[in-house]
């Protein structure tokens, strides 16, 4: 049988841009561990001509085709009325479904259970059922001709609650897919076309069973190497060393990690914190070192000081540094960080003020401009740094330049 699998995501606001599908890219992501192939991705609208004939395309391409959206008990939610035609089913009531729904609204919801919430426990009587323990739209596996299809609610909560807990595991049960071994580096201050010189010659005489992939990404590309041979573990670990190797100084991290997990990971090797002092980023940092569990390990706290009264008043820069050199300036992000060292007691300090845009750019000091300053009472040092994105995307990319800032200080000291 066919296994690779088509990914179908259904919405009008997938089309025009008003939410962004998440779904089917963490679908792929998971599928992969397994080694299971994804070869497309289709977005449709809730038009039932133009989720059918998905459905048609699709199953000439795939074998395993998942679909996320239109599920819900709303109108425009067609999919499933349209599965069931689709498969030439009729809708009963299930009771699996009817006690998950009638469950979740006694006791979760605590609110009356209304005939379109108890018409959500309807299913095609042709399909399996896939419970939903997250909400209140079951799952439907369907098969036809050959091919598997299953459907799934649009809520990414729900999705991946049925992905993990039912979905994955029932089509690793049925098929055996060949396991695919990862192994990937995070590489810092070079850029990706750079890095491909640099791995010209070891990626061409790459092994046919290791393929290498560069991940860009907010000023970090990461190298991704692939073995579609697991059973020659010994292979790609000698391959992920010589790659290790070749870039150097460059490399910052041997797992796949964010920044600010790998900035998390040496402040709790070494029992240490940081806190910062943001004005441009808003709190952006801070939001980034303190989403995972167990952050407050090794953060301490932030800081936003966006107006001049704000920096004085709660870092303690002095007025006249504000008026002489600029809320953005070395000077400033300097007293930044050494105010916050003397009032959050941490051991390191992050302190981050600039122009992000699109407007407030003077001559000396043009959109994009960025200072930024780490360190600890012993030494702060600073970094400029000139941006060229959009305000969100030059958010993002000064965090990352900060955060960097902090990990390369600590692995000097």
């Amino acid at each position: 049988m066919n296994t690779n699998v088509s990914i179908i995501t259904i919405g009008d606001e997938l089309l025009i841009g008003q939410v962004i599908d998440t779904n089917s890219a963490w679908m792929a992501q998971e599928l992969n561990k397994w080694g299971i192939r994804v070869i497309r991705r289709v977005a449709v609208g809730d038009n039932w001509n133009e989720i059918w004939n998905a459905l048609d395309e699709e199953s000439k391409k795939a074998g395993i085709i998942l679909i996320t959206g239109g599920l819900g008990p709303t109108a425009d939610d067609i999919t499933k009325p349209l599965l069931c035609e689709y498969f030439g089913g009729k809708m009963v009531m299930n009771a699996e479904a009817l006690e998950n729904v009638t469950c979740l609204f006694e006791t979760v919801f605590k609110r009356p259970l209304t005939e379109r919430n108890i018409k959500q426990a309807e299913v095609p009587n042709n399909c399996t059922l896939i419970p939903n323990k997250r909400g209140t739209a079951p799952g439907m596996w369907f098969e036809k001709n050959g091919c598997i299809y299953v459907s799934l609610p649009g809520v990414p909560h729900e999705m991946k609650g049925m992905m993990e807990n039912t979905v994955i595991p029932m089509v690793a049960e049925r098929f055996q897919f060949p396991k695919i071994e990862h192994r990937t580096l995070v590489c810092y201050g070079i850029g990706e076309a750079m890095l491909a010189d640099l791995t010209a010659d070891f990626e061409s005489g790459l092994p046919p069973e290791i393929k290498l992939a560069y991940l860009p990404h907010d000023g970090m590309v990461r190298l991704r190497l692939s073995s579609y041979d697991v059973k020659n573990h010994n292979n790609l670990e000698r391959t992920f060393q010589s790659l290790a190797k070749i870039v150097g100084t460059y490399l910052i991290a041997t797992a796949d990690q964010t920044m600010e997990e790998i900035l998390a990971s040496l402040l709790i090797s070494k029992s240490q914190t940081v806190a910062t002092a943001e004005s441009c980023t808003g709190g952006y940092i801070a939001h980034l070192l303190s989403k995972n569990p167990g952050s407050s390990a090794y953060y301490a706290g932030s800081m936003v000081t966006y107006s001049y009264e704000a920096k004085e008043q709660l870092l303690g820069v002095n007025q006249s540094t504000l008026i002489e050199y600029g809320a953005v300036s070395e000077q400033v992000v300097k007293e930044m960080a050494s105010g916050l060292l003397n009032r959050m007691k941490s051991d390191y300090a992050i302190a981050v003020s600039g122009i992000l845009g699109p407007d407030g750019g003077l001559p000396d000091k043009p959109v994009g401009t960025v200072w930024m300053a780490a360190g600890d009472t012993k030494e702060i040092i600073t970094k400029k740094i000139h941006l060229r994105f959009n305000r969100e995307k030059n958010t993002q990319v000064a965090a990352m330049h900060a955060m960097n800032l902090l990990r390369a200080y600590i692995l000097k000291h």
